[in-house]
């Protein structure tokens, strides 16, 4: 969507010159059957021209068929619940998706149009994907969960990825003079979208390049990520090593660039884990080995214990550093929920896992039997999120999308099996 304007201009000669009658005719003879819907060359060529104008990768005739097909599954899942879009929604939609571009609709359509683009397309995309969204939102939001368990196997993820600090990087630099920026842009385009590998970029870059490390096939020494322009870092960053950048237009020039390989370095304390476990002093192994063995999670020792004993539970959340060392190794060894023994002198200790989470992921707890009113809780510090860890809240949003994305891609194959796709 970035390259709008350029993928509108690449439309636009793709849409000049005549149509011979025959081709005309040709162009709306249906070209494939959808359960009896049919999708005519003359929407391939319409879809083609509309997903190259927004920039979709491989626009090529073959990916515009292939969506409209699953258009016409979406559609019709709909219509079987009876999803239908109303005139009010269908416009929020086509407001939305043009402000992507930095245009209302009438503008964003406007565009199209002079790119010989139909205005319809542009509706049928758009409300396609907004009843496909129902589907989803009906069929399967109540299915998805996202368990506890997972926030924090993400989490910790999260927290051991090193965190990048200095990048490879190759550079391609073609002169944009004024009058020349279209032609600059869309040479650009031309390469980032044929995804070129390291050589091939190398070969672009010695050939288009206007700056010295073009004889270098646009090569650049290790870099610091924080010597980059801000506006730079996210760029670079989003990039997988192997992968080019989009066309970057700047003043006289558009620039692109391919990562090599990244280099970071795992945040201090990543490694450290807070763990939440339970302790109980019994009379012999025996007793603990017992019991260890019937017990079924932390929350079902007070009951396994009795009443008797069950008072001199101790359950506590501490550092690893923080917890004696044979109760830090025993706890080593269990999954949550698991217990083991501990000889203690002529008794033993039972311990319980009930939860490890890293320690930079731990929220501190801060006690106060304050009033609201008083304005002391606004005086306590509150714990912060350390830099460049999500929340617990935003895993799991991510988790859940994930989720969703996955089993809305699921259920679009099993329409796509069931359905009766067949050409003419």
């Amino acid at each position: 969507m970035r390259h709008f304007l350029s993928g509108i201009a690449l439309a636009a000669v793709i849409a000049t010159g005549a149509v011979a009658p025959a081709m005309a005719q040709n162009l709306f003879a249906p070209v494939v059957y959808v359960n009896d819907s049919a999708v005519t060359g003359y929407e391939v060529d319409q879809r083609m021209r509309f997903m190259q104008a927004i920039g979709a990768p491989l626009a090529d005739a073959d990916a515009a068929r292939q969506a409209l097909i699953d258009d016409r599954l979406r559609v019709q899942a709909a219509t079987e619940i009876g999803v239908e879009i109303t005139p009010e929604g269908l416009q929020e939609g086509l407001e939305e998706f043009a402000g992507r571009a930095g245009l209302d609709a009438a503008g964003f359509i406007a565009q199209l149009e002079r790119a010989g683009i139909e205005d319809g397309v542009f509706r049928d995309f758009v409300e396609a994907g907004t009843v496909w969204r129902e589907v989803v939102r009906a069929r399967l939001l109540p299915q998805v969960r996202v368990s506890d368990a997972e926030v924090d196997q993400e989490l910790q993820r999260a927290i051991e990825t090193p965190v990048i600090d200095r990048v490879l990087l190759s550079e391609l630099i073609i002169p944009a003079p004024p009058g020349q920026e279209a032609q600059a842009l869309q040479l650009a385009e031309r390469i980032a979208g044929s995804r070129p590998n390291e050589a091939q970029f190398a070969e672009a870059a010695r050939q288009y390049s206007a700056t010295p490390s073009a004889q270098a096939g646009g090569r650049l020494d290790m870099l610091a990520l924080d010597n980059l322009p801000p506006s730079l870092r996210p760029i670079v960053t989003a990039l997988q090593p192997g992968q080019v950048s989009q066309p970057l237009p700047v003043e006289g020039a558009v620039v692109l660039f391919f990562l090599r390989d990244i280099q970071g370095t795992v945040r201090a304390g990543a490694r450290e884990q807070v763990l939440d476990y339970m302790t109980l002093r019994l009379a012999s192994v025996a007793d603990a080995a017992r019991l260890a063995a019937t017990v079924r999670g932390c929350d079902d020792l007070y009951g396994q214990a009795g009443p008797d004993i069950a008072p001199q539970i101790q359950r506590q959340t501490a550092s690893q550093g923080a917890i004696p060392q044979g109760t830090a190794a025993r706890l080593a060894s269990l999954d949550p929920g698991e217990a083991g023994v501990v000889p203690v002198g002529a008794g033993a200790d039972l311990v319980m896992l009930c939860s490890r989470q890293p320690a930079l992921a731990a929220q501190a707890e801060v006690a106060t039997t304050a009033l609201p009113e008083d304005g002391v809780e606004a005086a306590v510090p509150q714990p912060s999120q350390p830099e460049g860890i999500p929340t617990r809240e935003a895993v799991r949003s991510q988790l859940f999308n994930l989720k969703v994305n996955a089993a809305a891609e699921g259920y679009l194959a099993d329409l796509r099996a069931d359905a009766i796709i067949r050409r003419p």
